[in-house]
């Protein structure tokens, strides 16, 4: 009896949640802390928190194809991992390699039009797993509906420390002119994977930090962050729900703020930047409390 009103409660709150989402970020980057902290909570060995890790992350890709996330990127395994006792990284690389043979063979991938690649230092893996790696990315190439990119032996200063020597590089060697550098050029010299920046980065495990996660991607403090108490293999649907309120919360009120600023610049500025700043605040018009959308229309009037 009292699992049956769990699960209803679990149920209701699922759908209260999907009912204050009006979409979903684009991007989703999720650092999957937590899985031998689970297994030791548990009394298991560490590789049994790693698998049930794997199951939740198979999960994640079923929520977000049906949210209409169009890139997820999982932090699988990060160059400090290296340091960690050589049987939970074989354990690690094992786990891996099958997983990412399945995904690549698996129907619901091809059927959802999952493009899988992998991002990091990947010449540092063993060879199965780069033959694994080179599998998955043959067998998902054609499609691009959700692209699933595997951070494996990725850093994130590793990334920027290789770009900016790549740059520095070709302009000692006089084929870039510094003057020439500029957002195109670093990412050019990027990790090949992420196809857009991060729009929401989760951590679970309870920690509050991104650990040197995407720094380039996630474009300063632009993406919005959900931690959460959760490890990782019992990271719920409602949770990444909550997740992506946090985004869309986040959304909202950076479209409230442009709107306010805009609305300032209009009643401050030279009539001849008025155009400019009446298409900002037209766009974002919608995000104001009546109160000020009232003063904007006001400021419409008056114009016309």
């Amino acid at each position: 009896m009292r699992e049956r009103v769990r699960r209803l409660g679990y149920a209701a709150y699922e759908r209260l949640l999907r009912s204050e989402l009006s979409g979903a970020p684009s991007h989703v980057a999720v650092i999957q802390d937590g899985n031998r902290r689970y297994a030791r909570k548990k009394g298991a060995d560490t590789s049994d928190g790693h698998r049930e890790g794997a199951e939740t992350t198979e999960a994640l890709l079923d929520w977000c194809d049906e949210l209409g996330v169009r890139e997820v990127t999982l932090y699988a395994f990060s160059t400090e991992n290296f340091n960690r006792p050589e049987e939970e990284r074989e354990h690690i690389f094992d786990l891996v390699e099958q997983k990412l043979r399945t995904f690549a063979d698996a129907d619901r991938v091809h059927d959802a039009g999952v493009c899988i690649r992998a991002i990091g230092e990947t010449s540092m893996l063993p060879d199965r797993v780069q033959d694994a790696i080179d599998y998955a990315e043959g067998r998902t190439a054609q499609y691009d509906r959700l692209n699933l990119n595997v951070a494996l032996a990725y850093g994130g200063r590793a990334e920027l420390l290789g770009a900016a020597r790549d740059v520095a590089a070709a302009v000692d060697a006089g084929e870039l002119s510094p003057e020439d550098v500029s957002v195109d050029t670093v990412e050019q010299r990027l990790y090949e994977g992420p196809t857009r920046d991060v729009d929401l980065i989760i951590r679970t495990g309870g920690d509050e930090r991104t650990s040197n996660f995407l720094p380039w991607h996630a474009n300063g403090n632009e993406a919005a962050t959900f931690f959460c108490t959760p490890y990782w293999p019992e990271f719920r649907k409602i949770d990444f729900l909550r997740a992506i309120r946090v985004y869309q919360n986040r959304e909202d009120s950076w479209r409230t703020t442009r709107a306010r600023r805009a609305l300032a610049l209009v009643s401050a500025v030279e009539d001849a930047e008025v155009p400019q700043a009446r298409q900002i605040l037209g766009r974002f018009r919608d995000a104001l409390p009546n109160s000020e959308r009232a003063a904007v229309d006001d400021e419409y009037d008056a114009a016309d």
